[in-house]
């Protein structure tokens, strides 16, 4: 692996410069290194960060590839991953042409990283570097603790998926907006509103005396508010004591549960456990919103190749080529989703749509299929809107708002099912539906979307972790319980519960040929209860 050389990152440079008077923002420092197939083998099951700490699932996986690519040799275009400054990695036998089309979609990945609120949590810290640190640590730890430290990773990566994404990310947007401190938060939000259940007239008093004490004293304002909030409630002062070390066991998902209240893990010889374990969650944060936006992620990125690409002078002579490799990143297929293909698409069709000031309350009210047809407005707003699209939306949000009938018209989509046909006793694909609303809900039903288990603490005691699994139409894989269960208990120190749903066999209804019930016939659930206890499973119906 080697940094390219100085006539390639030329190209490179020339492309960021057109990307940015496009519109495009990203900071100027990028790194691209040339590998070979085997370096991208190698690299593909670290998440492309070569500075992630070793794990042994990984040299299962790169012998896996492997044995892929000797059965299916291709050439991996590019790569690239969000850290500071952003890395990007490609084949050593690229023509100039083809890494002007790559250099764009690399520009486009890395405009998004930097962009999207998504991924605000990555934008001040190099995860390389991070990843380092990470790194070294285990490498010490395997030293002293021997094979110990790769159980904890295997039980801490079972459960990777339920870490609270989303809780971390509403305390970053938080903590960016208004700089108070948790004592004027605790005052305002909690103590004056839940606790002393004061009216609004004495609430709003309250702050217009905060507000008069910053104008009048500014860094000694807090200080000279609270010493009149303390002659007028004498309690608040051990009421907020009290209410800092509570929040100090407040959990965001299960790893940080286990991390703070493991009797297990409090033990100081188990005390080096909490850092692989913190190692872990981290890994599995920074992650989490590349798993969420992997449509709107590569649709943008394929859709400034293709924008930035065409108006290029330097692809003379090579039309026939990019014609070639961009119809294989971004062809739409007739079965599966393509996310290149998909994401473009969609991200064209709300620019027209802006554009013709398509998207209003206004056109969603005509019913005439001609005025509809003919609606235009000309509002020219369409690349600022889509430009808002890319730093506000996820995977979800993007499928379900924009999906429309006049997109899945446009590009003839449809949800496909199975059947069998008799004659020649086959199971064949045929067109199920055109409705816009099912072709959203089959491309959201294929979401990245981990189970929701809550901690049950009416039912967690001293000597059990009650878990509770909220059924939201998809059932546990229940290969995997037995194995979760057991890192569960053997981090908890103490028999885990875990309580869930699961459809009803009801084979007596179904066709021989077919995997799923009818859409009209909803399978029955029934709650069952997993207990496991020195590594046993038991399973018991509610």
């Amino acid at each position: 692996m080697e940094l390219i050389n100085q006539h390639t990152k030329k190209i490179m440079e020339g492309c960021k410069q057109r990307a940015r008077d496009c519109g495009l923002c990203f900071e100027d420092e990028t790194l691209e290194y040339i590998v070979t197939n085997k370096d991208l083998l190698e690299l593909s099951s670290k998440h492309m960060i070569p500075t992630l700490y070793d794990y042994w699932v990984n040299d299962i996986e790169v012998l896996k590839e492997k044995g892929k690519y000797e059965l299916y040799p291709n050439n991996p275009y590019e790569t690239v991953i969000n850290t500071r400054p952003a890395i990007s990695f490609y084949n050593d036998n690229n023509p100039d042409w083809l890494n002007v089309m790559i250099f764009y979609h690399v520009l486009g990945h890395i405009d998004f990283f930097q962009n999207n609120m998504f991924f605000r949590h990555t934008w001040d810290e190099d995860f390389a570097g991070r990843a380092l640190s990470d790194k070294r640590a285990i490498a010490m730890l395997r030293s002293e603790k021997g094979r110990w430290v790769d159980y904890i990773i295997e039980f801490s990566r079972g459960i990777d998926n339920l870490v609270g994404f989303h809780c971390e990310l509403r305390e970053l947007n938080q903590s960016r907006e208004i700089k108070t401190s948790a004592k004027l938060d605790y005052y305002f939000d909690i103590f004056l509103q839940s606790l002393r259940k004061v009216n609004i007239i004495d609430y709003l008093k309250e702050i217009d005396r905060y507000n008069d004490a910053v104008r009048q004293y500014a860094e000694m304002a807090e200080t000279l508010f609270f010493s009149q909030v303390a002659r007028t409630y004498p309690e608040f002062d051990a009421l907020f004591e009290r209410h800092k070390r509570q929040g100090r066991k407040q959990s965001r998902d299960l790893l940080e549960f286990l991390l703070l209240n493991s009797p297990f893990l409090q033990l100081e010889e188990n005390r080096w456990m909490q850092s692989v374990i913190e190692i872990v969650r981290k890994t599995s944060l920074y992650f989490q919103p590349q798993i969420r936006t992997k449509i709107l992620n590569e649709g943008w990125a394929s859709y400034w190749h293709e924008k930035l690409f065409l108006k290029d002078d330097r692809i003379r002579g090579n039309e026939v080529g990019f014609a070639r490799v961009n119809a294989l990143v971004t062809s739409l297929p007739r079965i599966g989703i393509n996310p290149y293909a998909l994401g473009m698409r969609l991200f064209s069709h709300i620019e027209q749509m802006a554009d013709k000031g398509r998207l209003s309350y206004d056109y969603q009210r005509v019913q005439n299929v001609s005025t509809r047809r003919d609606y235009d407005l000309s509002t020219g707003a369409g690349l600022d809107y889509i430009f808002g699209v890319r730093e506000d939306f996820d995977d979800f949000m993007f499928l379900n708002s924009f999906v429309d009938q006049d997109f899945v018209d446009k590009h003839k989509l449809f949800v496909t099912g199975i059947r069998l046909n008799p004659d020649k006793g086959t199971r064949e694909y045929y067109v199920k539906s055109r409705d816009a609303a099912q072709y959203r809900q089959m491309l959201i039903d294929q979401l990245y979307h981990p189970p929701f288990i809550e901690i049950d603490k009416s039912h967690t005691g001293e000597n059990c972790l009650y878990l509770n699994h909220r059924y939201e139409g998809k059932p546990l894989v229940a290969e995997f319980i037995a194995n979760t269960m057991m890192g569960i208990e053997y981090l908890w120190g103490a028999p885990v519960k875990l309580e869930t749903s699961e459809p009803v066999q009801r084979a007596r209804e179904l066709h021989p040929w077919e995997s799923h019930p009818p859409a009209d016939m909803e399978p029955a659930q029934q709650r069952v209860l997993y207990t496991m206890k020195n590594r046993q499973l038991s399973r018991i119906l509610i």
